[in-house]
């Protein structure tokens, strides 16, 4: 990651975790920067992942574990049949829109955590195979996997991004603060 994450103030743990979210989210959303629709569907290597299937991935797998804490129903939650559309941009869906409704979901997501009253609050996780047995997980535990779930595919981004176009994530930074780099 090449962008500075700002000192939280002392003692503002809610702040900094969520200052290392958004870090993590701006590297997925700098992937799509100058794309068209059909660059950031590609996918260069032998992977299924696009940039643009990533942006879609990221944002409905925040909306999923925010629905999660909060304890109430997802209506963009995924089963093994649909799945797959939770990489891909189907329908009508775009990046513009698609940044639209991530940017929606964190801001819902920094709210929630801001009135939550302990980070060591607990929700409980789903039936899964992948989950233990009536598994339950804190708010701080929640935060620190959004940094975990974002930033892996946000080297995902930074891979695919450089095999389009051979922009890195240094000259993306510099793009996005209308700057140039390596010039």
């Amino acid at each position: 990651m090449v962008t500075h994450v700002p000192a939280e103030a002392h003692g503002d743990e809610r702040g900094a975790l969520l200052s290392f979210v958004e870090a993590q989210r701006g590297a997925i959303r700098r992937s799509v920067l100058g794309l068209t629709e059909e660059q950031a569907a590609s996918r260069p290597s032998a992977s299924e992942l696009s940039l643009s299937g990533l942006l879609k991935h990221v944002a409905e797998t925040e909306l999923n574990w925010l629905r999660m804490a909060q304890q109430k129903p997802n209506d963009k939650a995924r089963n093994e049949e649909t799945w797959g559309d939770s990489f891909r941009l189907v329908g009508e869906e775009t990046i513009p829109g698609m940044l639209a409704f991530w940017d929606s979901v964190a801001k819902e997501t920094d709210e929630f955590i801001h009135s939550v009253p302990s980070l060591d609050d607990t929700f409980p996780l789903p039936a899964a195979p992948w989950f233990p047995k009536d598994g339950a997980v804190s708010m701080r535990w929640l935060m620190l996997h959004l940094v975990e779930e974002i930033g892996r595919h946000a080297g995902h981004a930074d891979i695919i991004r450089e095999s389009l176009d051979g922009k890195g994530a240094f000259e993306l930074v510099a793009l996005e603060s209308g700057q140039s780099w390596g010039e």
